[in-house]
């Protein structure tokens, strides 16, 4: 296995497991049995950093998520990097699919939301923290104060932010450093590139998040399969990238992923992973899988190599290439 390091000394699998889908967003569940199989056979694989928080459930089962982690993960504590965040939670009165969170960034309510996770996920502390979104309410050096008490106490070793921008990551980092960052990040969504300078600067990590643009990037889906995504529990069926308007848009994309992982003798997925894999070495991807058979496609991504001069002509594509919008994610506070 390759080891990437986020910030100072955060050491972590170069391919991070992102767990969201085990609980919510892409339709039907899997039980938990054949959830913490798939997660201890994650960890056989090679996998070290698992990303999940508070928010990745059901209304019915709003910490599910966590809740799993904690079983699957407690015979492999010592082995694992855990994430989890605070500062959100869905507004479940909203009946749209793709639904609104709210923000309470308040100290009190981060503190008492880190108890809870750590009962949920069965440990004594959090590898990283994250602010999953910022709270307009409350300054983010009030939030970079209230980390740094935890992290005086021991109940987490690091802390980060999600969905930020330069400004609040300097106000955040001057305070109490930061060691990474969880942002949007694909083929499909580069804005967080003019982060790059900053977080080279500060030495800051940049944890990517639906790395595969949740999933369009395998090239693994015809229009064929947009009437399986059910609206109500598949947040896919309100997602520009699939529909049919979508897929014509990224015939272009799509192909130039094929032709690049023909040549490699890879797969769509592990050449979009590892185009930001070789960027920089502080990027960790986290996608998600229900799959063992995708979490071992996904780790292989390392052993995919792509020159410098390789990743720049992909990029000068891009620049150049039409592209359906991509999800934006759950809108907040609206």
């Amino acid at each position: 296995m390759d080891y990437r390091t986020l910030g100072k000394d955060l050491k972590v699998s170069a391919v991070g497991m992102g767990c969201m889908g085990l609980s919510r967003s892409y339709g039907e569940r899997p039980d938990r049995k054949y959830s913490v199989d798939l997660i201890a056979q994650a960890v056989d694989m090679g996998y070290t950093f698992f990303d999940t928080a508070p928010l990745y459930g059901t209304e019915d089962a709003p910490h599910d998520n966590e809740e799993l982690l904690g079983e699957a993960l407690k015979p492999y504590r010592d082995k694992i990097v855990l994430a989890t965040k605070c500062g959100v939670e869905f507004d479940w009165s909203d009946p749209s699919t793709n639904k609104r969170v709210l923000t309470d960034a308040h100290p009190d309510v981060i503190k008492k939301s880190l108890e809870d996770s750590l009962k949920r996920l069965q440990t004594d502390h959090i590898d990283l923290y994250y602010l999953h979104r910022v709270d307009p309410k409350v300054p983010i050096e009030e939030v970079a104060t209230t980390m740094k008490e935890l992290y005086q106490e021991g109940k987490i070793l690091h802390w980060g932010l999600s969905a930020v921008d330069e400004a609040t990551i300097r106000k955040a980092h001057a305070v109490f450093p930061l060691t990474a960052i969880e942002n949007r990040y694909s083929m499909m969504y580069r804005s967080t590139e003019d982060l790059f300078p900053t977080l080279e600067e500060l030495n800051i990590g940049l944890v990517a998040y639906s790395p595969l643009a949740n999933g369009l990037l395998t090239n693994a889906y015809t229009k064929a399969d947009l009437k399986k995504f059910a609206r109500g529990d598949d947040n896919r069926s309100v997602m520009p990238q699939f529909t049919e308007e979508g897929m014509d848009k990224n015939k272009d994309l799509l192909a130039l992923i094929q032709k690049i992982a023909e040549e490699k003798q890879a797969t769509p997925g592990q050449i979009s992973l590892a185009w930001m894999i070789d960027k920089k070495p502080w990027i960790v991807p986290i996608p998600g899988s229900k799959k063992a058979s995708r979490l071992k496609e996904n780790l292989g991504a390392r052993d995919v190599e792509l020159s410098q001069d390789e990743v720049k002509a992909i990029d000068d594509a891009l620049d150049h290439m039409e592209m359906s919008d991509v999800f934006g994610g759950a809108p907040v506070n609206k």
